[in-house]
Protein backbone atom coordinates (compact mmCIF):
# COMPACT_ATOMS: atom_id res chain seq x y z
CA UNK A 1 0.00 0.00 0.00
CA UNK A 2 1.47 3.32 -1.05
CA UNK A 3 0.45 6.52 0.63
CA UNK A 4 1.61 9.95 -0.45
CA UNK A 5 2.19 12.71 2.05
CA UNK A 6 1.95 16.45 1.49
CA UNK A 7 4.99 18.02 3.09
CA UNK A 8 4.08 21.60 2.07
CA UNK A 9 3.10 22.70 5.62
CA UNK A 10 6.39 21.29 6.93
CA UNK A 11 8.48 23.14 4.34
CA UNK A 12 6.86 26.48 5.25
CA UNK A 13 8.22 26.36 8.79
CA UNK A 14 11.46 24.35 8.55
CA UNK A 15 14.81 24.75 6.88
CA UNK A 16 17.24 22.00 5.95
CA UNK A 17 14.95 19.00 6.40
CA UNK A 18 14.87 18.07 2.71
CA UNK A 19 16.33 14.66 3.49
CA UNK A 20 13.33 13.89 5.72
CA UNK A 21 10.98 13.56 2.73
CA UNK A 22 13.52 11.35 0.96
CA UNK A 23 13.82 9.15 4.05
CA UNK A 24 10.06 8.75 4.41
CA UNK A 25 9.68 8.08 0.69
CA UNK A 26 12.43 5.44 0.62
CA UNK A 27 10.91 3.72 3.65
CA UNK A 28 7.50 3.60 1.99
CA UNK A 29 9.01 2.19 -1.22
CA UNK A 30 10.60 -0.77 0.51
CA UNK A 31 8.73 -3.78 -0.77
CA UNK A 32 10.97 -6.23 1.03
CA UNK A 33 8.97 -7.26 4.09
CA UNK A 34 11.70 -9.56 5.41
CA UNK A 35 11.55 -9.59 9.19
CA UNK A 36 14.69 -11.67 9.67
CA UNK A 37 16.41 -11.42 12.04
CA UNK A 38 13.95 -10.01 14.56
CA UNK A 39 15.15 -6.97 16.48
CA UNK A 40 14.27 -4.47 19.21
CA UNK A 41 15.09 -0.78 19.39
CA UNK A 42 15.15 0.63 22.91
CA UNK A 43 15.68 4.04 24.41
CA UNK A 44 17.80 3.54 27.51
CA UNK A 45 18.24 7.22 28.38
CA UNK A 46 17.62 10.66 26.98
CA UNK A 47 20.44 10.32 24.45
CA UNK A 48 21.15 6.57 24.66
CA UNK A 49 19.68 3.89 22.41
CA UNK A 50 20.13 0.15 21.97
CA UNK A 51 19.47 -2.15 19.03
CA UNK A 52 19.18 -5.86 19.88
CA UNK A 53 19.10 -8.46 17.09
CA UNK A 54 18.19 -12.09 17.74
CA UNK A 55 20.88 -13.95 15.78
CA UNK A 56 20.58 -17.52 17.05
CA UNK A 57 22.97 -19.83 15.26
CA UNK A 58 25.40 -17.04 14.35
CA UNK A 59 28.65 -16.30 16.14
CA UNK A 60 30.53 -13.01 16.46
CA UNK A 61 32.78 -13.98 13.55
CA UNK A 62 29.73 -14.49 11.28
CA UNK A 63 28.46 -10.92 11.73
CA UNK A 64 29.82 -7.58 10.55
CA UNK A 65 28.68 -4.20 11.82
CA UNK A 66 29.54 -1.16 9.70
CA UNK A 67 28.89 2.39 10.88
CA UNK A 68 28.60 5.01 8.18
CA UNK A 69 27.41 8.60 8.28
CA UNK A 70 23.80 8.47 9.49
CA UNK A 71 23.46 4.70 8.99
CA UNK A 72 24.50 1.42 10.52
CA UNK A 73 24.61 -1.78 8.47
CA UNK A 74 24.52 -5.23 10.06
CA UNK A 75 25.29 -8.24 7.89
CA UNK A 76 25.41 -11.89 8.81
CA UNK A 77 26.58 -14.90 6.84
CA UNK A 78 27.30 -18.37 8.19
CA UNK A 79 30.48 -20.06 7.08
CA UNK A 80 29.92 -23.18 5.01
CA UNK A 81 30.49 -26.20 7.25
CA UNK A 82 29.86 -28.96 4.73
CA UNK A 83 26.76 -30.87 3.79
CA UNK A 84 24.48 -31.91 6.60
CA UNK A 85 21.34 -33.92 6.39
CA UNK A 86 18.62 -32.20 8.39
CA UNK A 87 15.47 -34.08 9.33
CA UNK A 88 14.01 -30.74 10.35
CA UNK A 89 15.66 -27.31 10.19
CA UNK A 90 13.86 -24.72 12.32
CA UNK A 91 16.82 -22.50 13.13
CA UNK A 92 17.24 -20.03 10.31
CA UNK A 93 20.84 -19.46 9.29
CA UNK A 94 20.30 -17.63 6.03
CA UNK A 95 22.37 -14.56 5.23
CA UNK A 96 20.85 -11.23 6.25
CA UNK A 97 21.45 -7.53 5.89
CA UNK A 98 19.79 -4.87 8.04
CA UNK A 99 20.29 -1.14 7.62
CA UNK A 100 19.22 1.33 10.30
CA UNK A 101 19.17 5.06 9.54
CA UNK A 102 20.57 7.19 12.33
CA UNK A 103 19.77 10.78 13.24
CA UNK A 104 22.45 13.45 13.14
CA UNK A 105 25.12 13.07 15.84
CA UNK A 106 24.05 9.52 16.78
CA UNK A 107 27.19 7.39 17.03
CA UNK A 108 27.81 3.72 17.67
CA UNK A 109 29.25 3.38 21.16
CA UNK A 110 29.87 -0.38 21.19
CA UNK A 111 28.66 -3.72 19.86
CA UNK A 112 28.56 -6.91 21.89
CA UNK A 113 27.35 -10.48 21.53
CA UNK A 114 25.53 -12.08 24.45
CA UNK A 115 23.14 -15.04 24.76
CA UNK A 116 22.42 -15.18 21.02
CA UNK A 117 21.75 -11.44 20.82
CA UNK A 118 23.82 -8.86 18.99
CA UNK A 119 23.58 -5.70 21.10
CA UNK A 120 24.55 -2.34 19.63
CA UNK A 121 24.66 0.67 21.93
CA UNK A 122 24.19 4.10 20.39
CA UNK A 123 24.60 7.56 21.87
CA UNK A 124 23.69 11.01 20.59
CA UNK A 125 26.57 13.42 21.18
CA UNK A 126 25.73 16.91 20.02
CA UNK A 127 28.85 19.09 19.69
CA UNK A 128 28.98 22.12 21.98
CA UNK A 129 28.95 24.42 18.95
CA UNK A 130 25.59 22.93 17.90
CA UNK A 131 23.85 23.21 21.29
CA UNK A 132 21.41 26.09 21.85
CA UNK A 133 22.94 29.26 23.22
CA UNK A 134 21.42 32.53 24.35
CA UNK A 135 22.16 35.54 22.14
CA UNK A 136 22.56 38.87 23.91
CA UNK A 137 20.44 41.68 22.50
CA UNK A 138 22.02 45.10 22.35
CA UNK A 139 20.29 48.37 21.73
CA UNK A 140 21.07 50.29 18.57
CA UNK A 141 22.60 49.06 15.32
CA UNK A 142 26.26 48.02 15.32
CA UNK A 143 28.64 50.48 13.71
CA UNK A 144 29.96 49.58 10.26
CA UNK A 145 33.51 49.27 11.65
CA UNK A 146 32.33 46.65 14.20
CA UNK A 147 30.76 44.56 11.42
CA UNK A 148 33.95 44.74 9.34
CA UNK A 149 36.04 43.70 12.37
CA UNK A 150 33.82 40.67 12.95
CA UNK A 151 34.09 39.67 9.27
CA UNK A 152 37.89 39.93 9.41
CA UNK A 153 38.11 37.76 12.54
Amino acid sequence: MRTSFDFAPLWRSTIGFDHLADLVDSTLRQTNEDNYPPYNIERSGEDHYRISLAVAGFGPSDITVTAEQNAITIEGKKAETGAREYLYQGIAARPFRRVFNLADYVQVKQASFQDGLLIIDLVREVPEAMKPRRIAITSGAPAASQIEQKKAA
